[in-house]
C-alpha cells in the first residue's frame, strides 16, 4: 500500500439494501479503486447486518490501494424511511430489525471517518449525475423500478431530500383515484401498486385467475416462479398478455414521470434498477422506454415534452455506492471549504 493514487481525496461508499450489502472506494473522480459485496441477512437481525456491513467496508478497504487513514469520509445509503439530519434509520420497509437505528454515529464510530447519511435512491440519482448518464446536465430525476418504485432528484448538486426527510418518494404519487389499488404501504392508488415489479407480478397473476390466455400459465402450472424475469421472457418470446402486461407498466411509469416533470421540469429522466427489461440492450427494453416517452409527449406541456432527455441510466448495481461516496465528497467539501 505504499503506491498511494494521487487523484485524492478518497471516499467509501455504502449501499444497503434488503438481500445485499455493496461497499466501493472511490476517489475524487468518481472511478472506483475496490468493490466488496456481502449478503445482508436480515432474516439474522440488525447485529448481523451491521457486522456485515462493516466486514464489507474493512475488504474493500483491504483489496484498495488504500490504508484506511486515507480515506477521507464515509457515504452510507440505506432505504427509507430516515430521520437524514439525525443520522436516524427509521422504518425501512425491507430491513425488518433495523428500525429506530442512529445508523450514521454506528458507522462514524466504528471506523473513525465523517460519515453521511442518504436515502438510497437519491444516492443512485447523485451517482448518476457525478459520473453517469446525468453528469452533463444540471437536473435529473431518477426512477429505480424493483420490487418497490424508487425515485432521486438533483438539481444543481443539491439532493431533494425535503424537510423531513421524505423527499423525492415519487414512487408514492398518486395516479389513480377511482377504485385505487392498495399498496402495501397502507396507501391506495399509488404509482408503485401498478408499476412496481411486486405489482408487475400480482396484476399477472390477476389476469390468469380472470382467465387470460398465456403461456405463463402453463409455465406456472409446471412449477415456475412468477417473476418480472419470466414475464419478460414471454413477452420477447411474442406473448400477449406479457407484452400488454409490460408495456402498461411502460404507460403507467410515463404518467408518473409525467408528473414530475410538471413539478421539477428536469432537463433528464432515467430509469434504472432491477426491472429494466434488459434496457437498451434488447428489443423488449427499448419498446419499454419508447412507450414511456410516448406517454410523456402525449401528457406533459409541449415544451418540456419536447425537450426533456429520457434514457436510461448506465452504472447499474453501482450507482447506489458510488452516489453515496459522492454525496460523502460533496459533504465533506463543504466541511473543509474555507469559511
Amino acid at each position: 500500500m505504499t503506491n498511494i493514487p494521487t487523484n485524492g481525496p478518497f471516499f467509501v461508499g455504502i449501499d444497503v439494501g434488503g438481500t445485499g450489502i455493496k461497499v466501493g472506494v472511490v476517489n475524487n473522480d468518481g472511478e472506483s479503486l475496490a468493490y466488496a459485496r456481502v449478503p445482508t441477512e436480515t432474516e439474522k437481525g440488525f447485529e448481523t447486518g451491521l457486522q456485515n456491513l462493516f466486514r464489507a467496508v474493512e475488504q474493500a478497504v483491504d483489496e484498495s490501494p488504500l490504508p484506511m487513514d486515507e480515506i477521507s469520509a464515509i457515504g452510507l445509503a440505506t432505504p427509507g424511511t430516515l430521520d437524514i439530519p439525525a443520522g436516524m434509520l427509521l422504518r425501512p420497509h425491507n430491513l425488518p430489525g433495523w428500525r429506530d437505528v442512529p445508523i450514521r454515529q454506528i458507522v462514524a464510530d466504528k471506523f473513525q471517518k465523517p460519515t453521511f447519511l442518504q436515502n438510497d435512491a437519491n444516492a443512485a440519482a447523485y451517482g448518476e449525475y457525478w459520473i453517469g448518464a446525468a453528469r452533463d446536465v444540471h437536473s435529473v430525476v431518477f426512477w429505480t423500478l424493483g420490487t418497490g418504485i424508487g425515485a432521486g432528484i438533483i438539481i444543481g448538486d443539491m439532493i431533494i431530500r425535503g424537510e423531513h426527510s421524505h423527499g423525492s418518494e415519487c414512487g408514492h404519487t398518486v395516479i389513480e383515484m377511482t377504485n385505487p389499488r392498495p399498496c402495501d404501504t397502507g396507501q391506495s392508488g399509488t404509482l408503485e401498486a401498478y408499476a412496481s415489479a411486486k405489482y408487475l407480478v400480482r396484476r399477472c397473476e390477476e389476469a390468469l385467475q380472470d382467465g387470460r390466455r398465456s403461456s405463463l400459465q402453463q409455465i406456472v402450472d409446471a412449477g415456475e416462479l412468477l417473476t418480472p424475469v419470466l414475464i419478460g421472457r414471454e413477452a420477447e418470446q411474442g406473448d400477449e398478455l406479457a407484452d400488454e402486461l409490460i408495456m402498461d407498466t411502460a404507460r403507467y411509469m410515463g404518467i408518473g414521470t409525467v408528473n414530475v416533470i410538471h413539478t421539477i421540469d428536469p432537463n433528464m429522466v432515467l430509469f434504472g434498477g432491477a426491472m429494466t427489461f434488459g434496457r437498451n440492450g434488447t428489443e423488449l427494453g427499448r419498446r419499454f422506454l419508447q412507450r414511456i416517452r410516448d406517454e410523456v409527449k402525449a401528457r406533459a406541456f409541449p415544451v418540456p415534452a419536447a425537450k426533456i432527455i429520457i434514457d436510461y441510466a448506465t452504472l447499474g448495481e453501482d450507482a447506489g455506492y458510488i452516489g453515496a461516496a459522492g454525496y460523502a465528497r460533496l459533504k465533506f467539501g463543504q466541511m473543509t471549504a474555507p469559511q
